[in-house]
């Protein structure tokens, strides 16, 4: 029997993704001291690695395919198939990006003025084609972590990553420019991407780990509304597409469902009471598949 090797990102989005994957239909199990969960389909196997190394073990063919950030492919300059973009974190559901920062006192403007500097990152490889793009040459260090405590001396600017930017405020920094931007991508080996079994395997995949995301932000409805008020509950209403109509057994009365964003329904939920809008239910949904 074939077997998809699926790369799942140890770290930070790991507890997000295996709860991800439960809400497409998968169930994952992480062993204490285990770097091979389990996982209930017979025709997947999965071993953790860290997102930073991910893409480089894909594009080997080691694994078939992995969920790994953008600006790791990036860094490590890996030549793999992307099958999805996921837009998911370890908490928000944003880009995140690599900046430039230095301390807010810097005279540093721009990567001209990086020249024979000083800089610390994770992302070494990403921040050397950087300086080489502007026709700079700086002395770029690999950090550990607690990059933006290094400036000003430890390090004349720093690259980090950031959602926000409020960590690098706390610590006095200025962002001076954007690097890269990052989602979570479903990445796979060429060849893997060739094989029609595994292929197949990894769009339904994707297409389930996509309906999660898409339904994070949105709400089913379901309500009954009179003939009489029909069109003008329908005139509040919106839809993915359009709403649902179905006479109910009284035939003066109708019963509507539709999806609707989640940060309109509060608003929404009074405007259809008053246009009508009777025996409301709102509902969480797992999947949405546009």
């Amino acid at each position: 029997m074939s077997i998809l090797k699926l790369g799942l990102p140890k770290g930070s989005l790991e507890e997000t993704t295996v709860d991800m994957f439960a809400r497409a239909g998968y169930k994952i199990d992480i062993q204490s001291r285990s770097y091979y969960p389990s996982i209930d389909d017979p025709e997947i196997s999965c071993v953790l690695i860290r997102a930073q190394e991910m893409a480089r073990y894909v594009e080997e063919g080691l694994l078939d395919c992995g969920l790994t950030g953008y600006d790791w492919v990036v860094e490590n300059g890996s030549d793999v198939v992307e099958i999805a973009e996921l837009v998911y974190g370890k908490v928000g559901r944003k880009p995140l990006r690599w900046v430039l920062a230095v301390p807010n006192d810097s005279p540093i403007a721009g990567p001209k003025d990086l020249e024979g500097k000083r800089i610390a990152t994770e992302a070494v490889g990403m921040t050397q084609r950087y300086l080489a793009k502007h026709g700079v040459k700086a002395n770029v260090e690999f950090s550990w972590g607690a990059t933006e405590v290094k400036p000003p001396h430890l390090a004349d600017a720093i690259v980090e990553i950031t959602e926000t930017g409020s960590s690098l405020k706390a610590n006095n920094l200025k962002i001076i420019d954007t690097l890269c931007e990052t989602t979570t991508r479903f990445i796979a080996n060429k060849e893997a991407a060739k094989d029609p079994f595994k292929r197949k395997k990894m769009e339904q995949l994707a297409l389930l780990l996509k309906a999660v995301l898409a339904a994070e932000n949105r709400v089913g409805l379901m309500l009954n509304v009179h003939k009489d008020n029909l069109q003008a509950v329908l005139n509040k209403l919106p839809a993915l597409q359009q709403p649902t109509v179905a006479h109910l057994s009284n035939e003066d009365w109708f019963s509507l469902t539709t999806v609707i964003d989640k940060d309109v329904a509060r608003d929404l939920i009074p405007e259809l009471m008053s246009a009508g809008a009777e025996g409301l239910v709102e509902y969480s949904l797992n999947k949405v598949i546009l």
